[in-house]
């Protein structure tokens, strides 16, 4: 009875249908109340989104699976300090797994050094767990990917493959293997690399809250099928390898639906979670409107977006935006086609070497049994080291090019990103680092080029498509950004990505109000996604509420510290509240977190000026030219500071050059004007006052020119404005 309804719960798992698993298992508990049966009872609740079921029915439990799977229940449901506790009471368990797990806990609770020694040694037992490598990159501790994936990595997959292989004969009916495995857990010993990362690598990768959207995605727990390398047909092998149908366009029928893979009849625990990694991460610089600018020179318009002051190719006026990404990481469902398919070549590959070592060719008596078995090895270990140096090469290429992209040297990731082949260049998670990339350098053209790119390849990944809403915000694609909200919608309605571009379609519109509302909704959809809670910080500065947008910055970067906008943001609040101090402390952390923004730059040397160190103020404005020349507002500011400095010639030095880029800004025309008035060349002056008005700008800074006009012949020492 205990086999036929444990195969039951088992299937009806394979199957997707939980309900029914839940139902049949209850009585296999009811009947046989083991802490096998009560771990696979809990397995189903995480399968079925119901954390807090398996939580109460492993709470207590010893056996390092049960552990395991508690540790993953208590993470979704917040509890960290119990998490901690169900994974460090003993040894790990389950491995790598175990030590990833253990790490995100670490990295949530604020003890970075802790979290990276876990991220490290799971690395160190299972190579291909990519996910703890894209944790020690955000973390800004990795590596550099060619000293992690090298030879050392590819012996330690060889071992393991091989040691697994040396196993299977021993393998006894699937019945046997799933009361064996039971209560062992996930070394570098017990199991290959391959099954690993199938089991942990691609699930639990999604555990991290910062990078991605979706929460609370459903955990495996229990391993369904055919023992691994038993030789079974090529029909069995490629349904038992293949697992679930794709997951739909449209998961909004059936909340956070499974993106599982289920293989093997070994029952030991393994598991995806919320898949709010991300990554991204997704970071947002936000410009402000100084005093006395023209508002078509610092636009509130783009107050979260722009690394330049230009708003973008289809916009004549220059215009202070922010500057926007969150590095980041890959999201769950960009690999599962492209990963289901490399993992059915490895298994027919090592499957067709392991046939000629079944039992039958062992048992064999006699040197011809013996010959056979030799000359098979051979082909086995080859394909096997072949296999693993392919995977590290590739891992290589795609380590460094994220590594360097979260140390925010976008083009050196580019050019890295190039190298891959065309069909790994060509996929979703690749081409949404790219224009993630592409959009830190500020080139939206081709921002938008590469998430369209993306969206063409995986229509059903909402990876990236944060960054994307913001590219279209740029660009003023309204109609566009429009269409990609209602098509998030329409994909994915509990990922925060799609509220983010939803927020970001009303923020175009004005419509701020609004747009902090579906902020705040991916906030609820996934606490621990970062760039969710800047935006909303973004509007509340829009709004004028100061005091919620410091609390929204704040919790950014408690999720991430390294979130550099989020210091940005912070320091722009400062800055408008003059309190000139903070202001250039969090402009300074920002920088250095993010030392190739011209932005930062700017601001840092905006704040710098206000504290009257103009020396390095000038310095600051003279990197950030360097680091874009298309950006016109470190220009503006250097001729503000060398008008202040009384070097009055070297600010319209500076201003005729700016001219010839920024020729209808009438900001740059009003300072001119009043530089000239300070040289008492009152026909110049009149001349660039009235070009200033000529342009249209705001209201704000027409009434601020009428009243320079107006003082025209007033001395300087009996005027009050300043230059």
């Amino acid at each position: 009875m205990e086999a036929i309804l444990t195969e039951c719960v088992r299937n009806s798992l394979e199957h997707l249908l939980y309900r029914n698993a839940i139902f049949m298992c209850e009585r296999l508990c009811a009947e046989f109340p083991s802490e096998k049966n009560l771990q696979l009872l809990a397995s189903c609740y995480l399968r079925n989104n119901q954390a807090h079921c398996a939580y109460y029915i492993l709470k207590g439990k010893q056996a390092a699976p049960c552990r395991y799977l508690f540790a993953l229940s208590c993470f979704q449901m917040d509890l960290l300090n119990e998490a901690e506790a169900a994974l460090s009471s003993t040894d790990v368990p389950n491995g790598a797994a175990g030590h990833y797990l253990l790490g995100l806990v670490y990295r949530y609770t604020d003890r970075r050094q802790r979290a990276i020694n876990h991220f490290n040694q799971a690395l160190s037992l299972d190579p291909l767990l990519w996910a703890a490598y894209e944790e020690l990159c955000i973390l800004g501790a990795a590596e550099e990917a060619s000293s992690v994936f090298d030879k050392g990595a590819s012996l330690c997959i060889q071992k393991q493959y091989l040691n697994h292989g040396s196993g299977t004969q021993s393998l006894q009916t699937p019945n046997e293997d799933h009361d064996g495995a039971s209560s062992r857990t996930l070394g570098s010993e017990d199991i290959s690399p391959r099954k690993l990362k199938q089991m942990h690598g691609n699930n639990l990768r999604d555990i991290s809250g910062n990078y991605h959207g979706t929460t609370n995605q459903p955990v495996t727990g229990v391993p369904i099928g055919l023992p691994f390398y038993s030789t079974p047909s090529p029909v069995t092998t490629q349904a038992q390898l293949s697992g679930v149908a794709p997951p739909p366009l449209c998961r909004n029928v059936q909340p956070n639906g499974p993106n599982l893979r289920t293989y093997g009849a070994d029952s030991t625990p393994r598991a995806t979670v919320n898949s709010n990694i991300a990554g991204p991460r997704r970071k947002f610089v936000d410009e402000g409107k100084l005093r006395k600018v023209s508002e078509r020179l610092f636009s509130d318009s783009g107050q979260r977006r722009s690394t330049r002051l230009a708003g973008g190719p289809k916009s004549s006026s220059v215009t202070t935006r922010s500057l926007t990404i969150r590095k980041g990481q890959s999201w769950a469902s960009d690999a599962t086609y492209e990963g289901a398919r490399h993992d059915m070549d490895d298994e027919s590959r090592l499957n067709a070497t392991t046939s000629s070592s079944s039992p039958h060719g062992d048992n064999r008596a006699g040197p011809e049994g013996d010959a056979r078995s030799s000359v098979a090895a051979v082909p086995c270990n080859s394909k096997v080291i072949d296999g693993a140096s392919d995977i590290l090469a590739l891992l290589r290429l795609l380590g460094e090019g994220f590594r360097l992209s979260c140390l925010c040297r976008c083009q050196d990731a580019l050019d890295t990103y190039t190298k891959l082949p065309p069909k790994h260049y060509n996929t979703g998670w690749v081409l949404s680092q790219v224009g993630k990339a592409y959009f830190e350098l500020v080139d939206y053209l081709e921002a938008d080029h590469a998430f369209t790119r993306a969206r063409h390849f995986t229509p059903y990944s909402v990876e990236g498509m944060d960054i994307y809403s913001t590219v279209l915000y740029h660009l003023k694609e309204d109609m566009k950004l429009s269409y990609l909200a209602q098509e998030l919608i329409y994909t994915d309605r509990l990922a925060p990505q799609t509220w983010c571009a939803m927020g970001n379609c009303y923020g175009l519109q004005k419509d701020h109000e609004t747009a902090l509302k579906n902020f705040q909704r991916a906030v609820q959809l996934n606490s621990r996604f970062a760039y969710a809670h800047t935006l909303c910080g973004h509007e509340y500065v829009a709004l004028e509420d100061f005091e919620n947008g410091i609390k929204s910055y704040q919790s950014a970067l408690r999720i991430d510290p390294r979130h550099y906008n989020a210091w940005y943001g912070l320091g722009m609040i400062y800055l408008r509240q003059e309190k000139f101090q903070f202001s250039e402390h969090n402009f300074r952390v920002a920088f250095q977190i993010n030392p190739f923004s011209s932005v930062i730059m700017s601001y840092l040397g905006t704040a710098l000026h206000e504290l009257r160190r103009n020396s390095e103020a000038l310095e600051m404005m003279d990197r950030a030219i360097l680091a874009d020349r298309k950006n016109p507002f470190p220009l503006y500011q250097k001729a503000n500071i060398l008008a202040s400095m009384e070097n009055l010639d070297g600010a319209l030095a500076v201003l005729e050059e700016l001219k010839e880029s920024a020729p209808r800004e009438s900001s740059i025309y009003a300072l001119m004007g009043r530089i000239y008035k300070r040289k008492n060349m009152h026909g110049k002056a009149m001349l660039h006052f009235g070009q200033a008005l000529d342009l249209k700008p705001s209201a704000t800074d027409v009434a601020s020119i009428k009243a320079a006009i107006e003082k025209l012949h007033v001395p300087d020492e009996l005027d009050d404005e300043e230059c």
